[in-house]
């Protein structure tokens, strides 16, 4: 910096404005900073920039090892949003859900002294080490699971299983049978939750939940079974992937989707409007997630003391081709909604 400070004719209180977006530099003296800048080849030291401020404009993303797209497009949502605040962003996975394992990943990321952290998997027991570390540094997660420490953002997943199953009933189907995620994700258990009450304040039987693990090919299993079950006219499936397994399986089987079963997914991924027949989805904005819980992060950086707020997010019908009213029933006219 001393040495673009001498090419530029100017003091390096100057050019760390200049270079911090300062709006009191001069567009003469801006370009003549710039200009050092680019004929000395300089970038900034970011391990100096530590030391000095103390403060490491990184923020901590702690997400499954997986390549779920809800995961994906979360993380890239959160980077996109650091990034936008000046951030960078250092992601740890964790191969799986166990205690421990997320243990290492917060204790990882505090040891490269990030100023937060985005918990991007579900909390289904919090250890006296990962309320320590969540403590330490401030931290927000986005599956609806929180410490006494942490802030939540979160869409509402009873209400995704409602607004799928809801659909299902009013088009007509005297019963709608669910794919679930795994048992231990806070998600699938609030999806799981919504959809059974659904059915009940509607008077509905409730059928046995078919248990997937968020991979196609647990769909196209539980498709096979499903596809089986003559009186089967309608099923919400727990995520857009399973769906994709689902609707294989039962065009393996000659049943029709949707003159013979509806299939509703959740997430609406960028696939579920391309595929045959295009996905009705209940959709997640994972953008304007990630956003939310970089903003919250940051207002908690700048004040530790203030209160966690949670934050819902209200997820959308998307109605496409995959649904209609059961066989022998003409349509209601229902519409797209979102």
């Amino acid at each position: 910096m001393t040495d673009v400070a001498r090419l530029a004719g100017v003091s390096a209180q100057t050019v760390s404005r200049t270079l911090a977006g300062h709006p009191n530099v001069q567009a003469k003296t801006r370009a003549k900073v710039l200009a050092a800048v680019e004929q000395l080849g300089y970038r900034k030291n970011n391990a100096a920039r530590v030391l000095s401020s103390g403060r490491s404009r990184t923020l901590g993303v702690v997400t499954l090892q997986t390549n779920f797209y809800s995961r994906t497009n979360l993380t890239f949502g959160i980077e996109t949003a650091a990034r936008r605040a000046g951030y960078s962003v250092s992601t740890a996975t964790t191969a799986s859900l166990d205690t421990a394992a997320i243990e290492e990943a917060l204790s990882r990321l505090s040891e490269q002294g990030v100023e937060g952290v985005v918990l991007s998997v579900p909390l289904v027991h919090v250890s006296p080490r990962i309320e320590q570390l969540t403590r330490a540094v401030p931290t927000v997660t986005v599956d609806g699971s929180r410490t006494p420490a942490t802030e939540v953002v979160a869409v509402d997943q009873a209400l995704a299983a409602r607004l799928a199953t809801r659909h299902l009933i009013e088009l007509g189907h005297e019963s709608v049978w669910h794919v679930a995620g795994p048992q231990e994700w806070l998600d699938a258990a609030s999806r799981r939750t919504g959809w059974r009450e659904t059915l009940g304040a509607a008077g509905l039987t409730v059928p046995p939940v078919l248990e997937g693990d968020w991979t196609p090919a647990s769909g196209y299993r539980n498709g096979l079974i499903l596809g089986k079950i003559p009186d089967a006219t309608a099923v919400f499936v727990a995520s857009d992937e399973m769906a994709f397994g689902v609707i294989r399986a039962l065009h393996e089987l000659g049943r029709r989707v949707p003159e013979d079963i509806s299939v509703v997914g959740v997430d609406d991924i960028a696939l579920a409007e391309y595929c045959s027949p295009s996905l009705t989805t209940v959709a997640q904005p994972f953008a304007q997630m990630g956003a939310l819980a970089v903003a919250h992060l940051l207002r908690h950086i700048e004040d530790p003391q203030a209160a966690p707020e949670p934050a819902r997010v209200e997820p959308a019908l998307i109605v496409r081709a995959s649904t209609a009213p059961p066989p022998g029933r003409g349509s209601r006219g229902d519409g797209p909604s979102a």
